[in-house]
């Protein structure tokens, strides 16, 4: 976690504003994503209403079946760019998310290494196209050529929309220092990051 305690804190759902309580409605208690008390991520963003509705327009294009990447490599690209990113609430919420999705345990773990960790073809070439657009914003052409040897074109732009999204994300998380969820354990490998607090 880069930061200890939050620079934003989450709102009371006891205090919230009529836009507020609009936003956030669908987003817990019984609503749609997800089922349960509402995140401290969403609670945290809804101090921005507007921003955080045109937010979850995107975010959800990202996590529904419309991004053609399956489930699992969408979220190994997450994940690696959550670790990238050193964002510990992140890396947190998906670890969760990367199991329901096909993730194996020793998969998860392996992300954090990255594309030359003992991979099929295919990951380590999704794994490569994330960290490459971690590190330059671009994917080099025999990186797309190998992304492409295993990915449709869709999928592939469809990487690079979902490593941008989950970068926003992460800047967000970091910057405003949103904090793990009740019950929540942080992985010890991102405990002290770069720049910590």
């Amino acid at each position: 976690m880069r930061l200890s305690d939050p620079r934003i804190k989450p709102l009371s759902m006891a205090r919230l504003t009529p836009e507020q309580a609009e936003v956030l409605a669908p987003l817990g208690a019984g609503g749609v994503i997800p089922a349960g008390p509402v995140l401290n991520i969403f609670r945290t963003l809804a101090h921005a209403p507007k921003a955080l509705q045109a937010f979850l327009t995107w975010g959800n294009y990202i996590l529904s079946r419309k991004n053609d990447l399956p489930p699992r490599e969408r979220e190994m690209v997450i994940l690696r760019t959550g670790f990238l990113c050193r964002s510990g609430y992140e890396w947190t919420q998906h670890v969760e998310i990367g199991l329901r999705c096909g993730l194996t345990p020793d998969e998860i773990s392996r992300l954090k290494a990255g594309p030359d960790a003992g991979w099929s073809a295919a990951d380590a070439a999704l794994l490569r196209a994330t960290d490459e657009l971690h590190a330059d914003q671009f994917i080099a052409n025999e990186s797309w050529a190998a992304l492409l040897g295993h990915f449709s074109e869709k999928q592939a732009m469809d990487v690079v929309f979902t490593a941008g999204q989950y970068t926003q994300v992460c800047m967000m998380l970091n910057t405003f220092g949103v904090q793990l969820d009740p019950g929540q354990t942080l992985d010890p490998d991102l405990l002290k990051a770069d720049g910590a607090r």
